[in-house]
C-alpha cells in the first residue's frame, strides 16, 4: 500500500505565504511525476503545479511566479511553496503522485489539506 500524507494547510491573510508539504511511503519502487492539485466545492479539480523525477516543473498559469514546486527524492517528498497568497486560492490542496510499485503502475492521492486566504 502506498500512503500520500500532506501537511502545512491552513487560515493565512490576503497576500500571505503558506508551505505545504506531502511525503509518500509504502509499496514504492519508483517515484515518477508528482504534483499539486486543488479543488472547491462544485468545481472541478483543477493542476496547480507538477513535477517530474528528473526536476522538470509545470504550473498552471495563474500560480507563476506565486508559487513554487519542489522536491526531495531521498525523502519521497514534494513541496509547494505558495506566496502572494489570494483569496481566491482558498481551496482543498490535493498531492498527487504517480508511482511504480515492482509490479504495477499507480496514481495516488492524498487525503486534501485545507487553505483558506482571509481579504
Amino acid at each position: 500500500q502506498v500512503q500520500l500524507v500532506e501537511s502545512g494547510g491552513g487560515l493565512v491573510q490576503d497576500g500571505g505565504s503558506l508551505r505545504l508539504s506531502c511525503a509518500a511511503s509504502g509499496r514504492i519502487f519508483s517515484l515518477n511525476t508528482m504534483g499539486w492539485y486543488r479543488q472547491v466545492p462544485g468545481k472541478q479539480r483543477e493542476k496547480v503545479a507538477t513535477i517530474t523525477s528528473g526536476g522538470t516543473t509545470s504550473y498552471a498559469d495563474s500560480m507563476k511566479g506565486r508559487f513554487t514546486i519542489s522536491r526531495a527524492n531521498a525523502k519521497n517528498t514534494v513541496y509547494l511553496q505558495m506566496n502572494s497568497l489570494k483569496p481566491e486560492d482558498t481551496s482543498v490542496y490535493y498531492c498527487y503522485a504517480a508511482i511504480w510499485s515492482g509490479r504495477e503502475h499507480g496514481d495516488y492521492w492524498g487525503q486534501g489539506t485545507q487553505v483558506t486566504v482571509s481579504s
